[in-house]
């Protein structure tokens, strides 16, 4: 709540200045033109620029690139994932025990990877980056653009406890809407002197296998699954608001509810919108991504997309549409990873299908300093 006042001619003034932070930018991902950039509630009062200069924990909206990794190993969005209780000892860890929860602290057991995604459970994404192999995952992240020193190769890494900044995560965001290209954002489109004669002009990139960052059928079924967060997920508010299909992305909020997140994209722009405070606290017991930054989301789009189509992507070569679900064509019929964490796997966090490892020492090898 702020307090306001009546201004002449009916108009009303905020007579407080909010202490939380915000930021927003919105490109092509297309061609990587900014659209839009907000690096913060006032310029005059801070010259800081939130979306460029604020490298903060991304929370669950960092969960797609692991389930993008994991794609790649094998997993489908049909695949079982045991939505269970994880402890890990002080002998895994090597220091403090470590027991994750979910946000909501409630575990529904048994779900597929995609309704795992769209509930956003700590515990699915954990156990899939557990198969994976957490330091496949860095090595994976770095496709979309992600400082690898910035998210150390530990299981944390699943519930996105590493740094980002909002500008990165548009740039990671736009390989998903694009169909695996990496661009790069830029800002000027060209320069002119008091003639009118053009000094520089920024030539729009092409978007071929020269800049691909994954394939075009990894990018298709991330599509898939994010396209259900904003139909019946965490961001369903999306698809009911703005009354269209084609709207793909994920909710994001830290421990403590620190940082509240949104980064999602229609095939035509990117955007993302955070919230927080620039000396990191809580911003409330019941505040989440969901709660402070889609509804920032959905009214930009709301602009945004006036007139512009319903589009959605093409099927790739290499994916095929079996029992209401898409699968890589080598992974259709079963042949994927059936199951993660259920009773009937001889370890809990082996997978079915991926090639063998010893656990244990992988998880020791992940918390060592």
């Amino acid at each position: 709540m702020i307090r306001i006042i009546k201004a002449p001619k009916d108009a009303w003034e905020i007579t407080q200045l909010p202490e939380v932070e915000g930021a927003f930018v919105a490109l092509d991902p297309r061609d990587g033109s900014i659209k839009a950039l907000v690096g913060g509630f006032d310029f005059a009062k801070n010259k800081f620029n939130h979306v460029a200069q604020a490298w903060r924990q991304p929370g669950s909206s960092f969960k797609p690139f692991i389930y993008s990794a994991a794609l790649e190993k094998g997993f489908t969005p049909a695949t079982i994932v045991n939505d269970a209780p994880l402890f890990f000892d002080a002998g895994v860890t090597g220091g403090q025990p470590w027991e994750p929860k979910n946000y909501d602290g409630k575990f529904e057991g048994h779900m597929t990877l995609r309704r795992g995604l769209a509930k956003s459970k700590n515990m699915v994404s954990i156990r899939v980056l557990q198969a994976v192999g957490a330091q496949n995952a860095q090595d994976w992240i770095g496709r979309f653009g992600f400082d690898a020193d910035k998210h150390p190769a530990y299981l944390t890494m699943a519930l996105g406890a590493g740094s980002v900044t909002p500008m990165q995560m548009a740039t990671a965001y736009s390989v998903f809407a694009n169909g695996g290209y990496r661009v790069n954002p830029w800002l000027i489109t060209k320069v002119t002197d008091q003639k009118g004669k053009v000094l520089t002009e920024t030539k729009p990139p092409v978007l071929d296998e020269s800049v691909r960052a994954i394939d075009a059928r990894n990018a298709f079924v991330m599509e898939s699954l994010l396209q259900e967060v904003t139909r019946s997920g965490t961001a369903a508010r999306a698809q009911a608001m703005l009354k269209r299909s084609d709207l793909y992305g994920k909710t994001g909020t830290t421990n403590d509810s620190m940082d509240a997140w949104f980064a999602g994209f229609q095939p035509t722009i990117t955007a993302v919108s955070w919230i927080g405070y620039d000396t990191p606290r809580k911003l409330g017991d019941r505040e989440t991504g969901g709660g402070l930054s889609l509804p920032i989301w959905i009214s930009y789009m709301e602009h945004a997309l006036k007139g512009v189509a319903v589009g959605e992507p093409e099927p790739p070569e290499g994916v095929i549409y079996a029992g209401g679900e898409w699968y890589y064509d080598e992974y259709a019929l079963s042949a994927g990873v059936r199951s993660l964490g259920l009773e009937a796997d001889s370890d809990p966090a082996s997978t079915q299908n991926l090639p063998p490892a010893d656990e244990k020492k992988r998880i020791l090898d992940l918390f060592k300093n």
